[in-house]
């Protein structure tokens, strides 16, 4: 979710920046609520259950995409998929480039021996560089936002009338590695929801999620449980409307960055260096675990990669910091 979220920006700049270009987005059905909006920004949802599905479903999907007449094809995925579908539209003559998504670099970043702990390139500035090589340069130095979404009263009469300044904690990720301590994140909540010019949105997804966030509302008044409560495209319409968001290294910090939203990011295994930093966000908005205490962080790109030792790195990280930031964004 966060890959995708993350070429939004670039897609956005992009037609503003080249009017007459029109843009087919590819990909799950899922996703095609971040692209809505955008002009000259079509999406083609990709059946990979049925007829996508296998090599002889890509073949379909080729067959399917050249009916669009297709000039140029930006692989921003990269994956063996893609790889297949760009290979065909290389063989029928059209003009392709793919992002490099800088798998030896992030390598040396996480390695345990021999680490070269520096910046690799950012995965939007990759995005950049696959459309140059297209012959489409684009400028993200002042990136343009959708407008904040009204509000409909099937939403408010969950949220209410905003009359305070919102915060949206989404509190999980994809792996334990990135999860911040929930007794931690208790603390966070529980001191942010003292104050009533606050109200807090608790994002997630599933019955096992739900059922903590129940437990993280910890019955405040001014602290609101979401997942399951709306729909995803309605989701990202309170997002829109939020003042900050805390999130994870996860989908939720690239979803509302692309929304504009301010976001504060928590970093346990991973880190910022890989690439993977909320677009447009200042570089101290991602609070990362001690590596004075913890030196070989991070261990791991995506937050799969476990090391004896490491399972508690997020504890470096007090709740108080976490409240101060979010009280100075």
């Amino acid at each position: 979710m966060g890959d995708v979220a993350m070429t939004v920006p670039v897609l956005r700049a992009l037609v503003l920046q080249y009017p007459d270009v029109k843009i087919t987005v590819v990909s799950r059905p899922f996703f095609q609520p971040f692209f809505d909006g955008i002009p000259n920004v079509n999406f083609f949802g990709v059946d990979l259950n049925k007829r996508h599905k296998g090599f002889l479903g890509l073949l379909r999907l080729f067959s399917d995409l050249r009916k669009l007449d297709i000039h140029f094809v930006a692989d921003l995925h990269n994956v063996l998929r893609s790889k297949v579908i760009r290979t065909l539209f290389t063989l029928s003559g059209k003009k392709v480039a793919a992002t490099d998504k800088g798998r030896t670099e992030k390598k040396a970043l996480v390695s345990l021996t021999n680490k070269v702990f520096t910046p690799v390139k950012p995965m939007v500035d990759r995005h950049l560089d696959t459309f140059k090589q297209l012959g489409f340069s684009v400028d993200l130095m002042n990136p343009k936002f959708p407008e904040k979404v009204n509000l409909s009263e099937e939403i408010i009469s969950i949220t209410e009338n905003k009359n305070q300044n919102w915060i949206g904690i989404a509190p999980f990720a994809q792996y334990e590695s990135k999860v911040y301590p929930l007794d931690l994140m208790q603390e966070v909540i529980d001191e942010l929801a003292e104050n009533k010019s606050y109200k807090i949105f608790l994002f997630g997804g599933g019955d096992n999620e739900i059922q903590l966030l129940n437990q993280l509302q910890n019955q405040h008044d001014n602290v609101i449980v979401l997942a399951g409560k709306l729909q995803f495209k309605q989701e990202l319409e309170v997002i829109s409307n939020l003042d900050v968001m805390l999130s994870m290294d996860s989908g939720n910090s690239h979803i509302a960055a692309m929304l504009g939203v301010k976001v504060i990011t928590l970093w346990g295994a991973t880190h910022p260096f890989a690439g993977f930093k909320p677009f447009n966000q200042p570089d101290d908005f991602c609070i990362t675990s001690d590596r004075n205490k913890f030196p070989l962080l991070p261990t791991s790109i995506y937050g799969n990669k476990k090391v004896e030792g490491y399972e508690d790195v997020m504890r470096t990280i007090s709740p108080e910091t976490i409240v101060e930031k979010i009280k100075k964004s």
